[in-house]
Order: structure tokens, then sequence, then C-alpha cells
């Protein structure tokens, strides 16, 4: 693997799912420390800069009143707008502290709804920096991450999903998104086994739990 063709995505690392108090937390609290994903996911990151990956955020954000998308949302979008999630210029909204963009870093703008790929330039600044390898983390496993990891399929891009650096609502729905939908559409991995081969170094430092297929 490349690093220099590979870039890590980070998928709404925001206040309302990462953090106590978040409007979304106490739903994943549970699969965020059974997979262990905030300390693995600063682990990636940190690690994937130094080897010279591409770090891309991908944060969600909304006007105050829910404007940019439909009159009467339904499923997960329903449930961003019921708990008030995700408003800009809100606390909940900012990227948590810990993972907070480097300098070098790429921040997306525009995501309005699951797939990453959607409603930003993401496909432009992968290809445009000559990007083959994207390996994806964040919330929610069965959802945002799930639907940008079908893009990119589609779009050619070798896909990784780091196992150990996603959450979402239930044990349940986690264990079957990894093992059943992940091997569909990607290579899935845990963090260690991805930066192994990104750097060729074994890595042992932080632990690795998760879920693998």
């Amino acid at each position: 693997m490349n690093p220099q063709k590979t870039a890590v995505v980070l998928i709404e690392y925001q206040n309302d799912f990462t953090s106590p108090g978040g409007s979304l937390h106490e739903a994943v609290k549970g699969v965020m420390e059974s997979t262990n994903m905030l300390k693995n996911s600063l682990d990636l990151v940190q690690k994937a800069r130094e080897a010279g990956a591409v770090i891309v955020h991908s944060p969600i954000s909304f006007q105050e009143g829910y404007f940019e998308i439909t009159r009467h949302p339904y499923g997960i979008l329903k449930g961003v707008v019921d708990s008030k999630s995700f408003r800009k210029g809100s606390w909940g909204v900012d990227i948590i502290d810990s993972m907070a963009p480097q300098p070098g870093d790429i921040i997306l703008e525009g995501k309005r709804g699951l797939d990453a790929f959607a409603s930003t330039n993401l496909d432009f600044i992968l290809r445009s920096k000559g990007i083959e390898t994207i390996a994806l983390g964040g919330f929610l496993t069965n959802c945002c991450v799930e639907s940008t990891m079908r893009s990119g399929y589609e779009k050619g891009f070798e896909v990784i999903t780091l196992t150990d650096c996603t959450a979402t609502l239930s044990e349940e729905e986690q264990a079957f998104a990894c093992a059943k939908n992940f091997p569909m559409f990607s290579k899935p991995m845990t963090h260690g086994q991805f930066l192994d081969e990104l750097t060729g170094e074994v890595v042992g430092e932080v632990e690795t739990r998760g879920y693998s297929a």
C-alpha cells in the first residue's frame, strides 16, 4: 500500500457523537467503548499522517431549521432533526478536539446526507491528489460509513473499512455490518492491520479490539 496514494476519511467525529453531552453520544457510547474506536482512531490518524497518507475530515452540518433537507424527513435524518443534532454554530457540530484537523488535512464542506461523496467534492479531491485507496472510519458504521464505502467501491477506489474505528447504535448492528456488508464492498481491517500494510511495521501499541470479517 502506497501512503502517497492513500487517504483516511474520517466521518463525523463530531461532539454530538463522540463526546459526553452530545445529542447522540449515549446512543453510540456502548459500541464506541466495545470497539475502543476513539483511542484507535487517534492512533490511526497520527501514524497514517506521519506515513504520508492524506487525512480527510468529513463532518455533517445543517442550518438551524434543517432547511437543506425535506420538510418531512424520515429514517436516520428524522432522528437527526428530532435530536437537534449537527446544527451550525453549535458545540455539537464541532470535530472533537482530540481529532482536530491539522495543517495539511482536508476538511470536506457540504455534507448534508449519508454518503460523503454525494454532496461534497470528495471524488474530485481524491482523484486530483492521485488517491487510489481510501480507509474509512467514523459514524455510523451501518449508515454514513457504509454509504460512503459503497460509493467508493462503485467509483473504483480500493476501499478499506476500519472495523475498530467505527461505531453504531448496537452491538448487533455493528457485528452484522462488519461481518456481512463490509466484505462485499471493501476490505475490512482493524486499524492495526491497516497501519501494518501502510507502513510495513507491526502495530501493537494500541489495543485493536473490534470486529474482523
